[in-house]
């Protein structure tokens, strides 16, 4: 287990990837690459352009609210335990096996707002992911070398718990 200590969160504020005002913006981007999401809006808003991320990670909530939007369109749901302001080791396991196997909805107990950073230590060269920025838009982090040795980086400032 990885915990974020409270004072190293404010380093998490800044996107980690380009920000994007809304959805409608990154989709003529996308094309055929391999594509993850992280949040149940940003997840939502792309099914309902029958655009189908080959992993979705939820938690059933946006910004702190309950969010009804779970999607039914997996075949394949890998339930975890994560507490907020953690990376749980059945998060990072799920991801890995996800990223193996797709595609897979990961529904996480607890919150999974940090999980863009293993997801992107396990994903391919060239693998899109997006997550949503609370109040500012649409992150997209186009995975490449540079971006996992930041997502490195990330994880370091967390304390193993």
């Amino acid at each position: 287990m990885f915990r974020l200590p409270a004072g190293r969160r404010h380093l998490f504020k800044t996107p980690f990837g380009k920000l994007y005002p809304d959805i409608e913006k990154i989709i003529p981007i996308l094309g055929n690459s391999i594509l993850y999401t992280v949040g149940d809006v940003v997840t939502y808003h792309l099914l309902q352009r029958g655009i189908q991320p080959k992993i979705a990670v939820i938690d059933g909530h946006t910004m702190r609210s309950p969010c009804n939007r779970i999607p039914s369109v997996y075949s394949r749901v890998i339930t975890v335990p994560n507490p907020a302001g953690c990376l749980s080791d059945e998060l990072i396991l799920a991801l890995k096996d996800a990223v193996a196997d797709p595609p897979a909805l990961i529904f996480v107990e607890g919150e999974e707002d940090l999980a863009v950073i293993p997801l992107v230590i396990a994903a391919p060269d060239g693998a899109y992911i997006l997550y949503g920025q609370p109040g500012e838009g649409i992150v997209l982090r186009v995975v490449d070398q540079e971006a996992r040795k930041e997502a490195v980086r990330l994880l370091a400032l967390f304390d193993e718990a």
